[in-house]
């Protein structure tokens, strides 16, 4: 074949470039224009002009396409430096594409047929030195790393120790293995020396898998205790397994039977994260809490019939009492074993209370609060806490924020005051001191404040300490001053006592949505830590009102506020979409409120620590987390616009009806087109903060597209995590909770990853860690997937020890 015929057959090549660049450029106009008339950046109305010129070039077969489309791509590569620098995930949908063209227009089937046998050297040469000059950005820009931190604690022991009740090292025999919440196994077997020899040592399948029945958002957030020589888990539908530790053997099971009138497909979620362990001969006769109470003749019968005792809270609102060793109800407690958490509380949609989080436990008291459907109405049950006796599970007090002061047990027949801030979380205990510390959410629904109560006001979205004995209010602290954005405390209080300038303290630190680790001393609530009371956007909706202030601590894991240059994308084509998405929303910064517009929710409602709080060395004085980052929206809609036949898909994402309430809301995560995040990454880092110093050591980004992305490729982005990590006195700290379903075990001194186990599903839970029969440290996992995260469904418990 002739050479004029080899370039007529490829002539065809830079005409079909040129129609999908005319395409291109004459999408980057449209967008462009849309954005430069929002105020935003020119550069795609200028890159777009640019970019449709070089397509008619290539359909009109000029050599002139090669020069234009250099200067495109050299002024690309300077835009981009500018606004972002040499961050490499900032600079994937800015240049990518572009560099990926320029090549192809340096090929010869490309760039011959334009030349027609004549010379280009000018515009071959620039478009070869815009290639490599984008190319060397891209390079430059593997050895930056935007946003962290690098540091070493550089110690084992800061002469301190835990001032949590004492158990067995290897046990673990509460949700954050004490009732002081910090999630610390004193185990040392597991060391960053050897940890990356971590093998399986076993898997159960508990059977619970999601039904044709279920609500989207079945979760398997459960952490199993290890006491009384057993393993105790709880699965979704409220069943409890009790396990040999050692070979995951299933010893017993109790299945509660749970009910719904009209079945579970109207449930907001359904969930256990745990159940609570009691044993008779734990406290003996330490001083620890109050004295024994005096026993009923229930009382006295189940010391005998049931010394060692599980309470589970099931999805029906009930709160059953089994023996530990059997799994047989244990009779004599509540009624024939049951307490019914919907007395006093009043009419709800099925699902709409119950207590997915397990009860906290004092020498006298089961304390345990309740889940109250967000967003659904104005005439919500109560968020009331109460605390049963122990043994015969009789009320001994009730603490309602509506009404603070009346905590002697409601009356048969009596209600307590609707839509009041709940407890959906758990409490940590003092003992000692004779107080329990309550996470408080807020006065459904979350965007619309115009009706709130004065107890809502006081005391929602912050932390409650009450007496022990009496339920009486000791002192509490507001974070969220008039919430419109959900940001009740959905994590744990941790309680360690801290090395401060002034000596050692007895501190709560509360982490929470906002990015905020607000460290108080547990004694009467006082900070440890600067608050500082800081300036808010004003301007809600007609008919409610902002706080001019909002609490904001020293010590904080807070994003920077969003800008346009913050906006991302897998192309050019969404980033410029979900640019033009943030300069129509309202935003202003943290705690802009919700609109009619729609407002830019950041940190969204995810928050940045959610249910799986944090976990502390008080040896090492270490706190160790995973924060997340990700946007919402929320779009306020009056009650006259609500489209007929509208409906929400969860608590946090589609139309929540409010009912009672003059706006409906429309909400969701702050999405491209293609169903990325809008904002650049990292969306899920971990991160160690010295205590004594109060400063971060590192910080890096965790997980990877994975499971997130319609290719299963392992990008290092950093992805969401929804469940806690735990610390080892070993040095090793182990997360499971991120998207990409993984166990991962850490370096605490310095956040190195050590070890990583590809999980059968995904794996939001905090995992846990404990010693078995034959002396090997265990680490243990629930891995069953979250229905609204879009993780992988499953029924798993997996357990890994060290290789022999």
């Amino acid at each position: 074949m002739s050479t004029e015929g080899a370039l007529s057959r490829y002539r065809v090549l830079p005409r079909l470039l040129g129609l999908v660049l005319l395409l291109m450029g004459l999408a980057m106009l449209a967008g462009g224009n849309k954005l430069n008339e929002l105020g935003g950046s020119r550069y795609y109305l200028i890159a777009g002009a640019g970019i449709a010129l070089t397509g008619l070039l290539l359909l009109a077969a000029r050599r002139a396409a090669l020069g234009l489309y250099a200067l495109v791509l050299l002024g690309s590569t300077a835009w981009a430096l500018w606004e972002v620098g040499l961050d490499w995930w900032q600079l994937v949908p800015r240049l990518s594409l572009w560099f990926a063209i320029g090549v192809l227009l340096l090929l010869p089937w490309f760039r011959r047929p334009l030349l027609r046998g004549e010379s280009a050297f000018v515009g071959t040469s620039l478009l070869t030195l815009a290639v490599a000059a984008s190319g060397a950005t891209a390079i430059a820009s593997q050895f930056t790393h935007p946003g962290e931190i690098k540091g070493e604690l550089g110690r084992d022991n800061a002469g301190t120790q835990s001032a949590a009740p004492t158990m067995p090292d290897g046990e673990w025999q509460a949700y954050g293995r004490t009732e002081f919440g910090d999630r610390y196994s004193p185990l040392t077997q597991i060391t960053p020396d050897n940890v990356n020899t971590l093998q399986e040592a076993w898997r159960i399948r508990t059977g619970d898998l999601p039904t044709a029945d279920d609500p989207v958002e079945l979760t398997n957030q459960n952490t199993p205790l290890k006491v009384n020589g057993m393993l105790y888990a709880c699965t979704a539908h409220s069943k409890v397994l009790a396990l040999d530790p050692d070979t995951g053997k299933e010893l017993w099971r109790f299945d509660p039977q749970i009910k719904s009138p009209s079945g579970f497909k109207g449930f907001a979620h359904m969930t256990c994260r745990g159940v609570s362990y009691y044993d008779e001969n734990a406290y003996g006769t330490s001083n620890v809490g109050a004295p024994p109470a005096a026993l009923s003749a229930a009382g006295k019968a189940i010391t005998t019939a049931c010394p060692r005792r599980l309470y589970l809270p099931t999805a029906d609102a009930r709160l059953i009492a089994l023996n530990a060793d059997t799994g047989k109800v244990c009779e004599n407690f509540g009624n024939q074993g049951v307490v019914d958490l919907r007395a006093g509380i009043g009419p709800f949609t099925p699902g709409g209370y119950y207590s997915t989080s397990p009860a906290a436990i004092t020498r006298n008291l089961v304390i345990i609060g309740g889940h109250v459907t967000d967003n659904e109405s104005t005439n919500e049950p109560s968020g009331v806490i109460r605390a049963y006796d122990v043994h015969d599970g009789h009320l001994v007090w009730n603490w309602d924020s509506n009404n603070p002061d009346a905590t002697e047990p409601l009356a048969s027949g009596q209600f307590y005051s609707r839509n009041s801030p709940n407890m959906w979380s758990l409490a940590s205990v003092d003992e000692k001191l004779g107080l329990v510390y309550l996470p408080l959410g807020n006065q459904t629904p979350d965007q619309w404040g115009g009706n709130r109560t004065p107890g809502a006001e006081k005391f929602s979205a912050g932390v409650v300490a009450l007496d022990l004995g009496t339920g009486k209010v000791r002192w509490n602290y507001q974070f969220t001053h008039h919430d419109l954005w959900d940001m009740d405390v959905g994590s744990q209080p941790t309680l360690v006592d801290l090395k401060t300038s002034a000596g050692i303290k007895p501190a709560l630190i509360a982490p929470t949505k906002q990015g905020s680790l607000y460290v108080l001393d547990r004694r009467d609530g006082t900070p440890i830590v600067p608050i500082r009371e800081i300036p808010a956007p004003n301007g809600a909706v007609p008919g409610d009102h902002t706080s001019p202030t909002q609490a904001r601590s020293d010590l904080n894991l807070l994003p920077p506020p969003l800008t346009e240059q913050a906006m991302w994308g897998a192309t050019p084509f969404d980033q410029m979409l979900c640019r033009i998405q943030f300069r129509s929303l309202r935003y202003e910064g943290q705690y802009t409120p919700p609109s009619e517009q729609g407002s830019l929710i950041y940190p969204g409602n995810v928050g940045v620590f959610n249910w799986g709080g944090v976990s502390v060395d008080p040896v090492r004085q270490l706190l160790f987390t995973s924060p997340n980052y990700m946007a919402f929206v929320s779009k306020m809609v009056p009650r006259a616009q609500v489209a007929a036949g509208s409906k929400r898909e969860s608590e946090t994402s589609g139309v929540q009806p409010n009912t009672g309430a003059p706006y409906a809301v429309i909400m969701h995560p702050f999405m491209s087109p293609l169903g990325l995040p809008c904002q650049a990454p990292s969306w899920g880092d971990m991160a160690a903060i010295d205590l004594t110093t109060n400063k971060v050591v590192w910080k890096h980004k965790n997980g990877t597209s994975r499971d997130s992305s319609p290719l299963p490729i392992g990008l290092p982005v950093g992805v969401p995590s929804m469940g806690g990590s735990i610390v080892t006195a070993g040095g090793v700290g182990f997360l499971s909770g991120t998207l990409d379903q993984y166990l991962r075990a850490y370096d605490v001194n310095n956040g190195k990853e050590l070890f990583a186990a590809r999980l059968p599903a995904g794996g939001q839970a905090t995992p846990m860690t404990y010693t078995g029969r034959d002396g090997q440290q265990y680490v243990l996992v629930t891995a069953g997937g979250h229905g609204s995260l879009g993780t992988r469904m499953g029924d798993y418990i997996i357990a890994y020890k060290l290789a022999k």
